[in-house]
């Protein structure tokens, strides 16, 4: 693991030394880091023939590297993680458009550019998580409800650099309108429980540890923690319970991960093959299954986990929240979310 990671920095660092314009070879630049996804890649080259040549690092990175490669990088795909991030590597003009009949059939069309630039491969649900001992799930009810005046001082979040947030802002700009999501940040400011830090699993293990009384974060991160065999994992688990949000509305958030072939992408053809390999009912379990997360095709079988929780989720344009997604990073300035 470390010689590839090695190697896959100096591809980062040096340019980039894929095979070149060779049918048989698909060259991929992956913000997903887990093992299940390499399962599933095997597996394509197996049916296909055609061998995938990785590297993975961080989106913001690979997206740096794309620009500055131009058409000199024989990259054919990126996948990344999050709206915001696939939303602005298509405005930056990344990617080229793909007109499958296999993804427009499989994929809902709230789940894929209009245009066909990209398209998710995975979904994850950013919810409420909240203290056993102090809090009364009665009393949830949505994302909006969590600047009332009871939740002061109580509420455990990310900083407004943190994707997955400006994500959600987003999604509430879409809903309610810039003023009305603005109220909302500036609720929220009021409601914080301590300075926005930490990733979502701290936010998880604070909650537990009483810093606050309810915490947003992703449920993946949630399921890994109820998954493992340490015993301060599952302190964790036994403390805290998981709430999904507007479910007598609209329903909870949705974010997603997603691919795009290209614009210089040497071999579309088999790229297009590999995006319809992906969301494949055998591709969709994998890799779903392998971080927690939830398949973006209807019917693909859940994780027994996952699966204990039927919600509603929201079924708004991942597109529409991504253009929302500079407007989000400007409230979040000017409320003072830091």
């Amino acid at each position: 693991m470390k010689l590839f990671l090695a190697i896959s920095l100096s591809i980062l660092l040096t340019g980039c030394f894929f095979e070149k314009d060779s049918p048989e070879v698909l060259n991929l630049y992956s913000a997903r880091h887990y093992e299940s996804d390499q399962l599933v890649y095997e597996e394509f080259t197996k049916k296909t023939g055609i061998k995938i040549n990785l590297v993975e690092g961080k989106g913001a990175d690979l997206e740096k590297r794309i620009k500055s490669e131009g058409e000199l990088c024989d990259a054919d795909l990126f996948i990344t993680v999050d709206i915001g991030r696939i939303w602005k590597a298509e405005t930056e003009g990344l990617f080229q458009s793909v007109d499958s009949e296999v993804l427009n059939k499989r994929i809902p069309s709230h789940l894929r550019h209009s245009q066909g630039f990209w398209y998710a491969l995975t979904k994850r649900a950013r919810v409420l998580f909240y203290s056993k001992e102090r809090v009364d799930p009665k009393k949830l009810s949505t994302y909006e409800a969590l600047v009332d005046s009871e939740w002061k001082g109580k509420v455990l979040i990310r900083s407004s650099a943190n994707i997955y947030n400006q994500s959600l802002l987003a999604s509430l700009i879409a809903h309610h309108g810039e003023n009305k999501a603005k109220e909302w940040a500036a609720g929220m400011v009021d409601n914080f429980a301590r300075k926005p830090q930490s990733n979502d699993t701290g936010q998880l293990r604070d909650l537990a540890a009483g810093a606050g009384d309810i915490a947003v974060a992703n449920t993946y991160y949630y399921f890994r923690l109820a998954k493992s065999e340490k015993p301060e994992d599952r302190e964790v688990i036994e403390k805290i319970g998981i709430y999904f949000p507007n479910q007598s509305d609209r329903g909870s958030h949705i974010n997603i991960s997603g691919v795009g072939v290209l614009k210089h992408a040497k071999n579309k053809e088999a790229a297009v093959q590999f995006i319809e390999f992906m969301v494949s009912d055998f591709a969709q379990e994998i890799l779903a299954k392998g971080n927690n997360e939830y398949p973006v095709v209807p019917g693909v079988k859940l994780d027994e986990k996952l699966a204990e929780f039927d919600f509603i989720e929201d079924s708004i344009s991942a597109e529409e929240i991504g253009v929302n997604s500079p407007v989000a990073t400007k409230i979040f300035d000017e409320v003072k979310w830091r």
